[in-house]
């Protein structure tokens, strides 16, 4: 497995433990990197590592300013 899989729903879910629907509706929204094929939803496998390093800088940095 490379950087540059393409990754499907349930791949995503698997990888976040979270249900199918909600990274349909996250990828809908744009709050995660994703691209259509025919209607169907796709991710980058190397958009989601960048994605879930933003999120846990974002947590880590909310997690400081609580402990001031």
């Amino acid at each position: 497995m490379t950087n540059e899989e393409v990754l499907k729903i349930k791949d995503v879910a698997a990888l976040l433990k979270v249900g199918e629907k909600t990274i349909y509706s996250m990828a809908q929204s744009g709050e995660l990197p994703a691209f259509k094929v025919r209607g169907q939803w796709r991710f980058s496998r190397k958009d989601m590592d960048e994605w879930i390093e933003k999120q846990k800088e974002a947590t880590q940095g909310l997690s400081e300013d609580e402990g001031k």
